[in-house]
C-alpha cells in the first residue's frame, strides 16, 4: 500500500487568476477577500462526466457548511468550444452550479496548482494554506471529516469568520424548455395522455433536462400537450401528469419507445435514462405512471458493501444481477432499442462502457467497453469507449456511437450470434478534436452528443461543440456538415411527420436555445475545414526509459485500508501509441510501479487508473474492520499528454487523495 507522507512545512496557495468571474454579481475575487472561510477549490470543465458527479457530491457539503465553506469552481476547459464564455455562462446555469466561478481558458490557476486531472480538488483553510489536494470522485465524507476539523481548528484560533458567501445567482435564461436534452418520436396511436391522440402527425417526447421532466410537443415545437413529472429535481414514482403528479426526475436524458409488443407485455412504453439518479426509468404513456426499472441509485464504482479494487468488468457474457434494481449505474445518457439483441441498450457515459437491459427478463449486462476511458478498437470486452453520449441503430443492425470525449463516430458491429465487435468511423483519441471535412481518417469532431441513422444509411451526428450537424458516409468514408451556426445541439432524428416526396429533415434538439428546429437535409453538404485540434493543456516532460509512478493515497480521518482480501489498491496502465511503453504496462495490485517508456517515440498519452478502497471505523480491539463497516471505491482515471526529453522527468507522483 502507498500513503502520503504528511508534511510539517505549510504552502501558501496561489492567487486566483483568470478571465473573468461568474455568480459573484460581476465581482472578481481574490483569495485576500475570503480570507477566514475554508475554501474549496473545484478543477472542473463542463463536458466531463467526473466533473458533474462531483458538483452533485459537493451540494450537502455546501448546504450543511454554507457560512463557512466557500466553493469556488476553476473553470479549466479541455476543448476550445469550452473556452467560449458564453458557452461557459450557459453550462453554469445548466447544471445549477451555487457558487463562485473562476473562468480560467489558459489554464493559469490550473498551472499554478499543479492539476493534472479533471476532476482536482484543493481545499486552502482560513489562512491561506493549502492542507489538501485530491483527485478524482468519491472524496465528499473524507472532506467532511477534514471540513469539520478545520472549523474546530480555526474557531479555536479566531480565524474562522461566519457568515454568508459570495455568490450571487444569475438571471435565469430559459422558457418551456430548459437545456433539452433528448428527443423521441411518438407515432399516433401509441396511447399519450396529451392531445395527440387526435394528431396523425404524432407528437414529440422531449427531456427537459433543466426542469427535471418530461415534455411532450406538437410537431409545431411550441405547443405543449402534456409533461411528465413534477420538474421538481429529486427521485420518486408514481404518477407524473396534472395536479396530483408526483413522479420526480434529475437531469432525465435518453429516451426509447420500446416495440408495441415488448410495451403491452411490460406495462410501459418509453425507457428514460435519469442520468443524476442513475436509474433507468419506465413511462406508460397511457396514464402517466413512472416506475423504476434498473438502478439502486447509488453511482457505479462508489459501493456500500465491502469493496474490492479487483473487480474486473464482469457481466460481459450474463447479466449483472438477478434483481436490476440492485445493479448500480452511473450517469445512462442515451438509450436505444436494439433489434438484433431484443435489449435496450445503454449508453452508460459515467463507466465509459456500453449496458444492456431486456425488459422481459430484468437482465442487466455489461454489453461493450472495459471502464477503461480512451478510444481503443477490437472485440467488446476489450474496448475503450470516453463518455459515449448517443445511440442509433442502422438497417443491419449495427449500432452507431457518438463517443464524447474522444471526439468520435464508433460503431458496434453485432454479428447473427450477437458477438460485438467495436470500430471507429470518425475520430483519433482522447486530445484530439477539431472542425474538418474530408476522409474520415483525417476528419475531426468536437464532442458530439448525438447520432442518428439517415434514409440512406449515411449518420447523421449532433457535433455539439462546433455547433453542427455532420454527416458521415459509410460507402465513402468521408465526412461533410450539414448544418452550422447552432447553439450545442445536443440530439438529432430523422422527421418522421412530412409526406412522402417532401423534402427530408432532421429534427435538432438545440440545447443552448431551449428549443427544437428542423434542419433540412441538402443535396450537396457543405465542405470545411478549420483544421484539426489537441487540448491545449500542457505535455509532462518525461525521460525516455525508466519512469517511477508513485500515486499516493491517504484513507480519510476515520477510515481505514480495507486489506482483508489483500492489498486494497491497484493500477492499470496503458499508452497511446502502444509502443510508448515498452514495459510496465497491465493491471496490478499496488500504487507504485517503475515504467519503461520508448526513446523512439517522441510524445504520446500515458493512461493510467488508480484504485483503493477504505472503510469506515471505529476500528475493532484488534485493529480490524468490523463486518458491518461502510466501505468505498476510490478511483481516478488520468490521462497523461507526455514528451519525450532527455533530461525530462524521471519520477511522476500523482495524488489520489493527498493531505497535507
Amino acid at each position: 500500500m502507498s500513503e502520503t507522507v504528511r508534511t510539517h512545512h505549510r504552502v501558501r496557495a496561489s492567487e486566483l487568476v483568470g478571465r473573468n468571474w461568474l455568480n459573484t454579481g460581476g465581482k472578481s475575487l481574490d483569495l485576500e477577500a475570503l480570507r477566514g472561510k475554508i475554501v474549496l477549490l473545484d478543477f472542473w470543465t463542463f463536458c466531463c462526466i467526473n466533473c458533474l458527479h462531483v458538483l452533485d457530491e459537493l451540494r450537502p457539503l455546501e448546504e450543511k457548511y454554507s457560512d463557512v465553506l466557500v466553493t469556488v469552481g476553476v473553470h479549466s476547459p479541455k476543448f476550445e468550444h469550452e473556452a467560449d464564455p458564453v458557452a461557459l455562462a450557459a453550462a453554469v446555469e445548466r447544471y445549477e452550479i451555487h457558487h463562485p466561478v473562476l473562468d480560467d481558458p489558459e489554464l493559469d490557476t490550473w498551472k499554478a496548482y499543479t492539476a493534472r486531472a479533471w476532476p482536482t480538488l484543493v481545499v486552502i483553510d482560513p489562512e491561506g494554506y493549502i492542507v489538501a489536494h485530491l483527485s478524482g470522485e468519491g472524496h465528499a465524507d473524507g472532506l467532511g471529516v477534514l471540513i469539520s476539523e478545520l472549523v474546530e481548528q480555526h474557531e479555536a484560533k479566531g480565524t474562522l469568520h461566519r457568515g454568508s458567501g459570495p455568490y450571487v445567482a444569475p438571471e435565469p435564461t430559459s422558457g418551456t424548455l430548459r437545456f433539452p436534452g433528448k428527443a423521441l418520436y411518438l407515432p399516433a396511436g401509441r396511447g399519450t395522455v396529451g392531445e395527440a391522440t387526435s394528431n396523425d402527425a404524432g407528437s414529440w417526447l422531449v427531456t427537459d433536462t433543466g426542469h427535471h421532466r418530461l415534455v411532450e410537443l406538437h410537431t409545431d415545437f411550441h405547443t405543449v400537450l402534456a409533461t411528465f413529472g413534477t420538474g421538481v429535481k429529486g427521485y420518486a414514482d408514481g404518477g407524473s401528469v396534472g395536479e396530483g403528479a408526483s413522479a420526480q426526475f434529475n437531469e432525465p436524458q435518453g429516451l426509447v419507445l420500446l416495440p408495441e409488443e415488448v410495451a403491452a407485455k411490460v406495462g410501459y412504453d418509453v425507457v428514460i435514462a435519469d442520468s443524476v439518479n442513475h436509474r433507468l426509468r419506465g413511462l406508460s404513456l397511457a396514464d402517466g405512471k413512472v416506475t423504476t426499472l434498473v438502478g439502486n441509485g447509488i453511482q457505479r464504482l462508489l459501493e456500500t458493501g465491502p469493496a474490492r479494487v479487483d473487480e474486473e468488468a464482469a457481466g460481459f457474457t450474463g447479466q449483472l444481477s438477478e434483481h436490476p434494481l440492485e445493479v448500480s449505474l452511473s450517469s445512462p445518457w442515451d438509450v436505444i432499442w436494439s433489434g438484433k439483441l431484443n435489449a435496450v441498450v445503454v449508453a452508460m457515459a459515467g463507466t465509459h462502457q456500453i449496458f444492456s437491459f431486456d425488459p422481459l427478463t430484468g437482465a442487466v449486462a455489461i454489453a461493450a467497453g472495459n471502464g477503461l476511458e480512451g478510444l481503443l478498437d477490437g472485440p467488446a470486452h476489450e474496448a475503450w469507449f470516453a463518455q459515449s453520449s448517443g445511440l442509433a441503430e442502422d438497417a443491419d443492425g449495427n449500432i452507431w456511437v457518438a463517443d464524447s470525449e474522444t471526439s468520435s463516430l464508433r460503431k458496434l458491429v453485432i454479428d447473427d450470434a450477437g458477438t460485438l465487435t467495436v470500430e471507429t468511423a470518425v475520430g483519433k483519441g482522447l486530445f484530439d478534436f477539431g472542425f474538418r471535412d474530408g476522409d474520415a481518417a483525417e476528419a475531426r469532431l468536437q464532442h458530439p452528443l448525438g447520432v442518428t441513422v439517415l434514409p440512406d444509411g449515411s449518420v447523421a451526428i449532433a457535433d455539439t461543440y462546433n455547433g453542427a450537424v455532420r454527416r458521415y458516409d459509410p460507402a465513402t468514408k468521408t465526412v461533410s456538415t450539414l448544418a452550422r451556426g447552432l447553439s450545442e445541439p445536443s440530439d438529432v432524428i430523422v422527421d418522421h411527420t412530412k409526406v412522402a416526396g417532401a423534402e427530408p429533415l432532421l429534427v435538432v434538439v438545440e440545447a443552448n436555445k431551449h428549443q427544437l428546429i428542423y434542419v433540412p437535409i441538402p443535396k450537396e453538404a457543405q465542405q470545411v475545414d478549420e483544421g484539426a485540434s489537441q487540448t491545449h493543456r500542457p505535455k509532462s516532460p518525461v525521460a525516455p526509459g525508466l519512469l517511477e509512478l508513485n500515486v499516493r493515497f491517504t484513507a480519510p480521518t476515520g477510515q481505514k485500508l480495507d486489506d482483508r482480501w489483500g492489498d486494497p489498491t491497484q493500477l492499470k496502465i496503458s499508452s497511446t501509441p502502444p509502443e510508448l511503453l515498452v514495459a510496465g504496462g497491465g493491471t496490478s495490485v499496488g500504487l507504485n510501479r517503475t515504467l519503461e517508456l520508448s526513446a523512439d517515440v517522441p510524445d504520446g498519452v500515458l493512461h493510467i487508473t488508480a484504485r483503493a478502497a477504505a472503510c469506515d471505523g471505529p476500528e475493532t480491539e484488534d485493529g480490524e474492520i468490523p463486518d458491518h463497516a461502510a466501505c468505498h471505491l476510490y478511483q481516478q482515471d488520468w490521462g497523461i499528454p507526455v514528451l519525450m526529453t532527455a533530461d525530462g522527468d524521471t519520477e511522476l507522483v500523482l495524488d489520489l487523495r493527498g493531505m497535507d
